[in-house]
Protein backbone atom coordinates (compact mmCIF):
# COMPACT_ATOMS: atom_id res chain seq x y z
CA UNK A 1 0.00 0.00 0.00
CA UNK A 2 1.26 3.41 -0.68
CA UNK A 3 2.45 5.37 2.36
CA UNK A 4 3.46 8.57 2.94
CA UNK A 5 6.61 8.87 0.95
CA UNK A 6 5.23 7.52 -1.89
CA UNK A 7 1.94 9.68 -1.84
CA UNK A 8 4.36 12.84 -0.98
CA UNK A 9 6.24 11.62 -4.24
CA UNK A 10 2.90 12.20 -6.48
CA UNK A 11 2.18 15.26 -4.83
CA UNK A 12 5.53 16.68 -6.14
CA UNK A 13 5.35 14.98 -8.99
CA UNK A 14 1.67 16.40 -10.18
CA UNK A 15 1.94 19.91 -7.95
CA UNK A 16 3.86 21.84 -11.20
CA UNK A 17 1.48 20.78 -14.11
CA UNK A 18 -2.04 21.37 -11.75
CA UNK A 19 -1.52 24.29 -10.08
CA UNK A 20 -2.69 27.44 -11.14
CA UNK A 21 -4.41 25.35 -13.97
CA UNK A 22 -8.15 24.31 -14.74
CA UNK A 23 -9.86 21.35 -14.30
CA UNK A 24 -11.37 21.39 -17.63
CA UNK A 25 -13.43 18.47 -17.12
CA UNK A 26 -13.04 15.12 -15.28
CA UNK A 27 -13.39 11.27 -17.84
CA UNK A 28 -14.39 8.98 -14.57
CA UNK A 29 -14.58 5.44 -15.96
CA UNK A 30 -15.30 3.45 -13.86
CA UNK A 31 -16.88 5.00 -10.63
CA UNK A 32 -16.86 2.18 -8.58
CA UNK A 33 -13.77 2.77 -6.02
CA UNK A 34 -13.39 2.09 -2.37
CA UNK A 35 -16.52 4.13 -1.66
CA UNK A 36 -18.24 5.53 -5.51
CA UNK A 37 -16.47 8.75 -7.08
CA UNK A 38 -18.09 11.76 -5.85
CA UNK A 39 -20.84 13.44 -7.98
CA UNK A 40 -19.51 16.96 -7.19
CA UNK A 41 -16.07 15.51 -8.85
CA UNK A 42 -17.81 13.33 -11.75
CA UNK A 43 -19.46 16.88 -12.93
CA UNK A 44 -16.51 18.61 -12.28
CA UNK A 45 -15.78 21.94 -14.96
CA UNK A 46 -13.22 24.70 -15.67
CA UNK A 47 -12.48 24.89 -12.13
CA UNK A 48 -9.01 26.67 -10.71
CA UNK A 49 -6.41 24.23 -8.66
CA UNK A 50 -4.99 26.88 -6.16
CA UNK A 51 -2.68 24.23 -4.26
CA UNK A 52 -1.81 20.16 -4.05
CA UNK A 53 -1.02 19.91 -0.38
CA UNK A 54 -1.03 16.18 1.40
CA UNK A 55 -2.57 14.80 4.52
CA UNK A 56 -1.04 11.71 6.36
CA UNK A 57 -1.79 9.29 2.99
CA UNK A 58 -4.05 11.63 1.27
CA UNK A 59 -4.01 13.71 -1.69
CA UNK A 60 -5.68 16.71 -1.58
CA UNK A 61 -6.45 18.97 -4.47
CA UNK A 62 -7.59 22.51 -3.46
CA UNK A 63 -9.65 23.86 -6.02
CA UNK A 64 -11.48 27.29 -6.08
CA UNK A 65 -14.67 25.61 -5.49
CA UNK A 66 -13.79 23.09 -2.92
CA UNK A 67 -11.44 20.23 -2.67
CA UNK A 68 -10.80 16.15 -3.68
CA UNK A 69 -9.46 13.73 -1.62
CA UNK A 70 -7.58 11.04 -3.16
CA UNK A 71 -6.15 7.51 -1.66
CA UNK A 72 -4.49 5.73 -3.41
CA UNK A 73 -5.37 2.80 -1.62
CA UNK A 74 -3.54 -0.70 -2.36
CA UNK A 75 -2.19 -0.24 -5.30
CA UNK A 76 -3.19 2.97 -6.87
CA UNK A 77 -1.00 5.40 -8.80
CA UNK A 78 -1.37 9.10 -10.66
CA UNK A 79 0.74 9.42 -13.62
CA UNK A 80 1.14 12.77 -15.65
CA UNK A 81 0.21 12.48 -19.85
CA UNK A 82 1.64 15.39 -21.32
CA UNK A 83 -0.16 13.92 -24.19
CA UNK A 84 -3.53 11.97 -24.33
CA UNK A 85 -3.08 8.38 -24.25
CA UNK A 86 -5.64 6.11 -24.91
CA UNK A 87 -6.96 4.74 -21.33
CA UNK A 88 -5.90 1.00 -19.81
CA UNK A 89 -7.91 -1.09 -18.26
CA UNK A 90 -7.34 -0.16 -14.61
CA UNK A 91 -7.02 3.94 -15.96
CA UNK A 92 -10.19 4.85 -13.72
CA UNK A 93 -10.23 8.83 -13.32
CA UNK A 94 -8.62 11.20 -15.62
CA UNK A 95 -8.26 15.25 -14.90
CA UNK A 96 -7.94 16.77 -18.24
CA UNK A 97 -5.90 20.36 -17.68
CA UNK A 98 -5.89 23.73 -19.43
CA UNK A 99 -2.74 22.97 -20.19
CA UNK A 100 -2.97 20.11 -22.26
CA UNK A 101 -2.06 17.43 -19.76
CA UNK A 102 -3.83 14.92 -18.06
CA UNK A 103 -3.42 13.10 -14.24
CA UNK A 104 -4.44 9.60 -15.19
CA UNK A 105 -5.46 7.69 -12.01
CA UNK A 106 -4.98 3.59 -12.29
CA UNK A 107 -6.36 0.99 -9.43
CA UNK A 108 -6.19 -2.27 -10.23
CA UNK A 109 -7.86 -3.23 -7.02
CA UNK A 110 -9.99 -0.38 -6.88
CA UNK A 111 -9.23 0.33 -2.77
CA UNK A 112 -8.64 4.23 -3.56
CA UNK A 113 -10.87 7.07 -3.12
CA UNK A 114 -11.88 10.03 -4.72
CA UNK A 115 -13.99 12.57 -2.15
CA UNK A 116 -15.34 15.89 -2.75
CA UNK A 117 -15.45 18.09 0.40
CA UNK A 118 -15.59 21.67 1.35
CA UNK A 119 -13.67 21.55 4.19
CA UNK A 120 -11.36 18.35 4.06
CA UNK A 121 -9.61 18.31 7.41
CA UNK A 122 -12.84 18.31 9.02
CA UNK A 123 -13.75 15.94 7.01
CA UNK A 124 -14.58 12.23 8.36
CA UNK A 125 -11.50 10.33 6.76
CA UNK A 126 -9.16 13.18 7.96
CA UNK A 127 -10.50 14.70 11.44
CA UNK A 128 -9.53 11.71 13.93
CA UNK A 129 -5.47 11.56 12.11
CA UNK A 130 -2.38 12.31 14.65
CA UNK A 131 0.78 13.99 14.06
CA UNK A 132 2.40 14.32 10.97
CA UNK A 133 6.17 12.46 11.47
CA UNK A 134 7.98 15.29 9.20
CA UNK A 135 6.46 17.93 11.12
CA UNK A 136 8.44 19.97 14.03
CA UNK A 137 5.87 18.76 16.97
CA UNK A 138 7.51 14.91 16.31
CA UNK A 139 10.29 15.18 18.22
CA UNK A 140 11.34 12.61 20.70
CA UNK A 141 9.21 14.62 23.88
CA UNK A 142 6.26 14.43 22.17
CA UNK A 143 6.85 10.59 21.39
CA UNK A 144 8.01 9.93 25.13
CA UNK A 145 4.70 11.70 26.54
CA UNK A 146 2.33 9.51 24.02
CA UNK A 147 3.70 6.23 24.28
CA UNK A 148 4.74 6.11 28.33
CA UNK A 149 1.99 4.85 29.07
CA UNK A 150 0.98 2.34 26.74
CA UNK A 151 1.30 -1.58 27.09
CA UNK A 152 1.46 -2.43 22.93
CA UNK A 153 4.38 -3.19 20.90
CA UNK A 154 5.82 -0.43 20.04
CA UNK A 155 5.57 -1.21 15.92
CA UNK A 156 1.98 -1.43 16.16
CA UNK A 157 1.80 1.88 17.71
CA UNK A 158 4.28 3.73 15.53
CA UNK A 159 1.38 2.48 12.68
CA UNK A 160 -1.52 3.93 14.28
CA UNK A 161 -2.72 6.75 12.64
CA UNK A 162 -4.47 8.17 15.54
CA UNK A 163 -1.08 8.36 16.91
CA UNK A 164 1.61 9.41 14.23
CA UNK A 165 0.33 9.57 10.28
CA UNK A 166 2.02 7.73 7.14
CA UNK A 167 4.29 5.44 9.00
CA UNK A 168 3.17 2.03 7.43
CA UNK A 169 4.90 -1.54 7.47
CA UNK A 170 8.09 -0.97 5.57
CA UNK A 171 8.72 1.80 7.19
CA UNK A 172 7.92 1.18 10.76
CA UNK A 173 10.51 -1.61 10.45
CA UNK A 174 13.11 0.18 8.73
CA UNK A 175 12.90 3.08 11.22
CA UNK A 176 12.96 0.75 14.59
CA UNK A 177 16.14 -0.57 12.77
CA UNK A 178 17.80 2.55 12.35
CA UNK A 179 17.47 3.66 15.56
CA UNK A 180 18.21 0.17 17.03
CA UNK A 181 15.16 -0.60 18.63
CA UNK A 182 13.45 -4.16 18.55
CA UNK A 183 9.83 -4.27 17.34
CA UNK A 184 8.17 -6.15 20.02
CA UNK A 185 9.32 -3.78 22.83
CA UNK A 186 6.49 -2.54 25.06
CA UNK A 187 5.74 0.97 23.52
CA UNK A 188 6.15 2.36 27.69
CA UNK A 189 9.29 0.76 28.08
CA UNK A 190 11.24 3.35 25.86
CA UNK A 191 13.08 6.00 27.53
CA UNK A 192 13.54 10.15 26.57
CA UNK A 193 16.98 9.04 24.70
CA UNK A 194 15.42 6.34 22.42
CA UNK A 195 12.04 7.94 22.03
CA UNK A 196 14.36 11.30 20.37
CA UNK A 197 16.47 8.29 18.34
CA UNK A 198 12.88 6.64 17.03
CA UNK A 199 11.90 10.32 15.79
CA UNK A 200 15.13 11.16 14.19
CA UNK A 201 15.38 7.91 12.75
CA UNK A 202 11.90 7.93 11.12
CA UNK A 203 12.45 11.59 9.97
CA UNK A 204 15.48 10.03 7.94
CA UNK A 205 14.34 7.37 6.53
CA UNK A 206 10.96 8.88 5.80
CA UNK A 207 12.90 11.85 3.83
CA UNK A 208 15.26 9.15 1.86
CA UNK A 209 12.54 7.10 0.14
CA UNK A 210 10.65 10.80 -0.58
CA UNK A 211 13.95 11.19 -2.15
CA UNK A 212 13.95 7.91 -3.94
CA UNK A 213 10.59 8.19 -5.23
CA UNK A 214 9.11 6.00 -2.74
CA UNK A 215 8.77 2.22 -2.54
CA UNK A 216 7.74 -0.01 -5.36
CA UNK A 217 6.69 -3.31 -4.23
CA UNK A 218 4.45 -4.24 -6.73
CA UNK A 219 1.70 -1.67 -8.38
CA UNK A 220 3.11 1.62 -7.02
CA UNK A 221 4.71 3.91 -9.96
CA UNK A 222 5.41 8.00 -9.66
CA UNK A 223 3.97 10.39 -11.48
CA UNK A 224 6.02 9.45 -14.44
CA UNK A 225 5.43 6.20 -14.94
CA UNK A 226 8.92 4.88 -13.17
CA UNK A 227 9.64 2.61 -10.09
CA UNK A 228 10.04 3.86 -6.73
CA UNK A 229 14.06 3.32 -5.96
CA UNK A 230 13.77 3.23 -2.47
CA UNK A 231 13.55 -0.66 -2.56
CA UNK A 232 16.99 -0.81 -3.31
CA UNK A 233 18.07 0.89 -0.01
CA UNK A 234 16.04 -1.47 2.38
CA UNK A 235 17.87 -2.71 5.18
CA UNK A 236 15.69 -4.85 6.90
CA UNK A 237 12.23 -5.12 5.61
CA UNK A 238 11.94 -8.28 2.87
CA UNK A 239 14.68 -9.70 3.86
CA UNK A 240 14.22 -12.43 6.38
CA UNK A 241 16.84 -14.73 6.34
CA UNK A 242 19.43 -12.93 4.81
CA UNK A 243 22.73 -11.34 6.31
CA UNK A 244 22.34 -8.09 8.14
CA UNK A 245 23.78 -5.63 6.42
CA UNK A 246 25.71 -4.44 9.60
CA UNK A 247 26.82 -7.29 10.90
CA UNK A 248 26.12 -10.43 9.19
CA UNK A 249 23.40 -11.41 11.71
CA UNK A 250 20.32 -13.57 9.78
CA UNK A 251 17.47 -11.18 9.69
CA UNK A 252 14.63 -12.04 11.46
CA UNK A 253 10.91 -12.18 10.69
CA UNK A 254 7.92 -12.21 13.01
CA UNK A 255 4.10 -11.46 12.71
CA UNK A 256 2.65 -8.87 14.84
CA UNK A 257 -0.93 -8.04 14.10
CA UNK A 258 -0.96 -9.96 11.14
CA UNK A 259 1.49 -7.60 9.79
CA UNK A 260 4.93 -9.10 8.73
CA UNK A 261 8.00 -7.44 11.03
CA UNK A 262 11.86 -7.56 9.98
CA UNK A 263 14.41 -6.99 12.29
CA UNK A 264 17.66 -7.58 13.50
CA UNK A 265 18.27 -9.21 17.10
CA UNK A 266 22.17 -8.37 17.33
CA UNK A 267 21.78 -4.70 16.52
CA UNK A 268 18.16 -4.45 17.79
CA UNK A 269 17.51 -4.28 21.54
Amino acid sequence: MPELPEVETSRRGIEPWVTGQSVLRTEVRNARLRWSVDEEIIALRDRMVLSVQRRAKYLLLELDSGWIIIHLGMSGSLRVLAQPQPPEKHDHVDLVMSNGCIIRYTDPRRFGSWLWSENPYTSRVLAHLGLEPLSEEFDGHWLYENLRKKKTKIKPCLMDNKLVVGIGNIYASESLFVAGILPDRTAGSLNQEEAARLTKSIKVVLLRSIKQGGTTLRDFLQYDGKQGNFLRELQVYGRGGEPCLVCSTPIQLAKYGQRSTFFCSKCQS
